[in-house]
């Protein structure tokens, strides 16, 4: 498949990698597999709302990919799922909004939902942290003190 923008080309080789060309210059990008985000959805659309406060869906899944530099690509499927859990939980609220004649949901934290947020992303944290000490060569065994 490719993806023509304004800026670059994607060609997708396959559904774990992606090239990019920008400005003449060819990117392969190593897109993050469903099985390995699926985890981290939830605290990953709770720190996008704490950092920027309300936000409608498509809004979400742009700055995620943005912000992953297109390494992650959330599907609607995958996302509202999520935020309809997390509104009937009474994390998230909604609020509607008509843009050019079309009604927009925007989310947003409650109070619950901010502590939520904070507890969710110190624990993703440190989730990343454990990885990334377990795929060190030994598996970071030669700092152990056992």
């Amino acid at each position: 498949m490719i993806e023509k923008s304004c800026c670059f080309i994607c060609i997708l080789i396959s559904k774990y990698i992606i090239f990019v060309i920008y400005k003449n210059e060819i990117y392969a990008k190593i897109m993050i597999s469903k099985e390995l985000l699926k985890g981290s959805l939830r605290s990953i659309v709770l720190r996008l709302l704490s950092e920027r406060g309300k936000m409608y869906g498509y809004e979400i899944t742009q700055s995620v990919e943005i912000v992953s530099e297109g390494k992650i690509k959330l599907t609607y499927g995958a996302l509202y799922p999520i935020l309809h859990k997390l509104e009937n939980e009474g994390i998230v609220s909604t609020e509607s909004e008509v843009v050019n004649n079309r009604n927009r949901i925007y989310y947003s934290l409650t109070k619950k939902g901010n502590k939520m947020a904070k507890e969710k992303v110190r624990e993703l944290e440190e989730f990343a942290n454990t990885i990334k000490i377990l795929l060190k060569p030994n598996m970071g065994l030669d700092t152990c003190l056992c």
